[in-house]
C-alpha cells in the first residue's frame, strides 16, 4: 500500500501547479469588475457595483455579520459595514440579532434583494449556459462533484494551501 501512495502523491505534487494556476485563472475572472457589471445588467437591475458581490453573499450565506461577510469578499470590515448599511437603507436586506450571540447583528436577505439576486441567477445561468453548451453532461456533474469536494476540502481545517 506504501508504493501505491508514494505514487499518488507523486502525482499530486506534479499536478498541483497546474492546479493553482488553474484556480488563480479562475479567481483572476471571478474579480473582475467587468463580470459583475454584465450579471447587473444582464439582470436588468439598479445596484451599485461595489454591493453586488454582498447582496448575493449575504442571500447565499445569511445570516451573517459583517465581519465574516467582509472575510468572503476580501474587504475591510469597515467599508462593508458602510455598504451593508446601504443595502438596508434600499430595502434590500435587514439587518437582526444572531440567534448565536444577540449582541452581534447579522444581515438577512429581504424580499425586495431576493428578487434582484433571483433575476441575477437567470442572468448567470444564460451567461453562463454558453460556457457548457459543448460539455458533456457526464463532465458537468463530475466538475460539480469534484469543485464542491475541492471547496469543502479548503474550508476543513487543512492549512491554506492556495493563498
Amino acid at each position: 500500500m506504501t508504493s501505491r501512495n508514494n505514487v499518488q502523491n507523486t502525482h499530486i505534487r506534479a499536478q498541483f501547479r497546474k492546479l493553482h494556476v488553474a484556480v488563480l485563472d479562475i479567481v483572476a475572472v471571478i474579480n473582475r469588475p467587468q463580470g459583475d457589471e454584465a450579471l447587473i445588467k444582464e439582470a436588468g437591475i439598479p445596484l451599485d457595483r461595489a454591493l453586488f458581490p454582498l447582496l448575493v453573499g449575504i442571500e447565499r450565506f445569511g445570516p451573517i455579520g459583517v465581519v465574516e461577510l467582509a472575510d468572503r469578499v476580501g474587504r475591510d470590515y469597515t467599508t462593508v459595514s458602510r455598504q451593508v448599511a446601504k443595502l438596508e437603507s434600499l430595502d434590500l436586506i435587514a439587518r437582526q440579532a444572531s440567534v448565536a450571540d444577540r449582541r452581534v447583528r447579522e444581515a438577512v436577505i429581504a424580499p425586495k434583494g431576493k428578487i434582484m439576486t433571483d433575476a441575477v441567477d437567470a442572468a448567470r445561468e444564460r451567461i453562463g449556459s454558453a460556457i457548457f453548451e459543448a460539455w458533456d453532461v457526464h463532465d458537468i456533474d463530475e466538475l460539480v462533484r469534484l469543485m464542491r469536494k475541492f471547496a469543502d476540502a479548503l474550508k476543513g481545517d487543512l492549512p491554506p494551501v492556495l493563498d
